[in-house]
Formats: C-alpha cells, sequence, structure tokens
C-alpha cells in the first residue's frame, strides 16, 4: 500500500489523479490523506470523485472514501478493461482531467476504449478541450500512442453540459521521445467563442488580440455556438510549430471586461515566446507521466512549476524512475530516466 499525503507540495487534485493512473497500470493500491489540502474547498468536489469512480470501473477497483467532501480515499485496482465508457459529471466540472486520468491507462487495455464524459469542457482552472486536441493529442502521437479527442459540444461554468470523447488505441509500449526546441512556426491564430452572449463580445476580444499581438485579420476567428451551449465564452491563442503545438486560454467571465480576457491570454503566450523553452508550463505538467511511462525523454521549458515537480515526486513513487531538472540561462531541461535500467511492463 503506497500511502500519499494530499498536502505535500501543489496539494492540488493531480496528485490523486496522477495516483488513479499509476496504481491502474501498476497494480499497485494506495491510500492517500488530506485530499486537495491546499484548496479553499479541501477534500473530494464532484469532478474529483468522477474521477475516482471512472478509474474505479475500469479497472474493477476497490474503493473507501469515496464521495464528496471525502479527504482520505483508498483504491485497490484490478486488471484494466478497454471498452466503451461514459461518465457524468453532473456539474460544470472539467471533463478534460477526468480523461487524463484515464487515457495513459487505457492505452495498456487489453482492447480499443471510447470514453465519453459530460461535464464542463472549458473551465479556468483546468486544460480546455481544444489543448487535449492540439496539444497533449500531439505529444501522446510522439511517443507512439493513437488518441483521438472530439469536443461534441461546449460546456461552460456553471451549467456544463459539454460532452468530449476520447478514443483509445492499445499500444505495446511508449518510446521515449524528446521536446528541445520548437522549430519553425507553422501557424498562429486566435479564437474567440461565445454562447448565448453578444458576438460583439467575440469581436472586442479579438481586437485586443490584433492590437497585443499584431497579428491580421486572417489570424483571428469569431465562432459563434448555438445559445443552448452557453452562456459562456473562452479566448484562445493556439501556436503551432514544427515539432510542437501550445494552446493558451483565457475564461470570460461576467465581472471581466473583454479587453481584461484578452490581456489574461496575451500574457501567457507573450510569456512563452519570450522563452527558447519548447513547451510551456502547463504541457510541461502533463507531458510528465506519460514520458515515465515511456521510461525516458527530454523537454524543455521555461518553468518547472511547483505542480510539475508535485506530480514528478508522486510519479517516482510508483514507477521505477526519477526526474532530472537542470536550468540552464532561464530554461529548464526536464528528463526521465529509469532508475533501475530495466523497461517497465504494464498490463
Amino acid at each position: 500500500m503506497i500511502e500519499l499525503d494530499g498536502s505535500a507540495g501543489e496539494g492540488g487534485g493531480q496528485i490523486l489523479r496522477s495516483a488513479l493512473t499509476l496504481s491502474m497500470l501498476t497494480g499497485q493500491p494506495f491510500r492517500i490523506q488530506n485530499i486537495r489540502a491546499n484548496r479553499s474547498k479541501p477534500g473530494l468536489m464532484r469532478q474529483h470523485l468522477v474521477a475516482v469512480q471512472a478509474a474505479a470501473e475500469v479497472c474493477g477497483a476497490q474503493t473507501e472514501g469515496a464521495q464528496v467532501g471525502s479527504l482520505a480515499l483508498t483504491f485497490t485496482p484490478g486488471a484494466i478493461r478497454g471498452g466503451d465508457y461514459r461518465f457524468a459529471i453532473g456539474t460544470a466540472g472539467s471533463c478534460t482531467l477526468v480523461l487524463q486520468t484515464l487515457v495513459p491507462a487505457l492505452l495498456f487495455a487489453n482492447r480499443p476504449s471510447t470514453v465519453r464524459v459530460v461535464g464542463g469542457t472549458h473551465n479556468p482552472m483546468a486544460p480546455p478541450a481544444h489543448f487535449l486536441q492540439r496539444a497533449y493529442a500531439r505529444t501522446l502521437a510522439d511517443l507512439g500512442a493513437t488518441v483521438d479527442f472530439q469536443l461534441h459540444r461546449f460546456g461552460f461554468y456553471p451549467a456544463g453540459g459539454g460532452e468530449v470523447t476520447a478514443t483509445i488505441l492499445p499500444c505495446s509500449g511508449l518510446r521515449p521521445f524528446e521536446w528541445m526546441s520548437r522549430g519553425e512556426r507553422v501557424s498562429a491564430y486566435a479564437e474567440s467563442f461565445v454562447a448565448g452572449i453578444p458576438a460583439g463580445v467575440a469581436k472586442r476580444e479579438l481586437e485586443g488580440i490584433r492590437a497585443g499581438m499584431g497579428w491580421e485579420a486572417s489570424q483571428l476567428r469569431e465562432c459563434i455556438l448555438p445559445a443552448d451551449q452557453g452562456p459562456g465564452n473562452a479566448l484562445l491563442i493556439t501556436l503551432e510549430y514544427e515539432h510542437v503545438t501550445e494552446v493558451f486560454t483565457a475564461i470570460g467571465e461576467k465581472s471581466l471586461r473583454s479587453d481584461v480576457v484578452a490581456r489574461l491570454v496575451i500574457k501567457e503566450a507573450q510569456r512563452y515566446l519570450a522563452s527558447d523553452g519548447a513547451v510551456g508550463e502547463h504541457l510541461a505538467d502533463q507531458l510528465m507521466l506519460p514520458m515515465a511511462l515511456a521510461g525516458g525523454g527530454r523537454f524543455t521549458t521555461a518553468k518547472v512549476s511547483l505542480h510539475g515537480r508535485t506530480n514528478a515526486h508522486v510519479i517516482e513513487r510508483f514507477l521505477p524512475v526519477r526526474f532530472l531538472f537542470d536550468e540552464q540561462s532561464g530554461v529548464y531541461t526536464c528528463s526521465v530516466e529509469s532508475s533501475t535500467g530495466r523497461e517497465t511492463q504494464f498490463s
């Protein structure tokens, strides 16, 4: 039984999600105390509970403490089973975080899988569905995985109701890969998605992008969604390069002016552009677990967050790997290597 402290490091939900994924893959049970202790509302929220329930269904696990508000959980996994799954969060909790818990495990299932999750698709504190489609799926493909994400319906806070599907093909193993540079830029564009709110919001946000980024009209896309998918608004900047794709997001809220939303996403994109790192801070966090499953790899990034370092520590508890962080001239190289010299087998 692996014992974990949910208040360690960043102290958020990623500790739980990574533990669920790795427990499914390795067959090692775990017990976690102080779940999300560093959050304003500690314990399991609805989206975290659905991730636990989904993981348990996928591998036939036994659980103790799986209820909303629980500060402790015991998870004893069984064998991973491929198939067709559907999970409803019931709130605007993040679909993408539930999918990121399941997808790495289902890569090693006995047959292909389709996972449909209903809930929030564009949340302030989680990667949007477009990030999974454009950035995360591309890095998984580099590692040898075949995963397809489809956004069927947008879901904004507080209504939720969005739908995202992941189709996962089993693989015999992931291969190490290195993302050391971005390569040449292929495309750069901004999208403003609005549903059930005036179209002028999108126009003002994109005007802010045009002025702040110095972009042309052809790089600005106004996307008016059906009103029943709102009310809601998301502003995205996508930067596609030869070796990597990055997606930056700001979520519109009633109290935020359009120009403020534009400045928020511009700040993220410009921070990335000012660095020589291949991947951004959030993609760096998400790369660590699949890279560890491959048993090796490297990437460069401008910042290794506390979130990322905490994730690395959890991964090292389950897998015979170690993470190394080396900083030179403001750029970090994150590498993972086997601590035993042997390839890890998953089933």
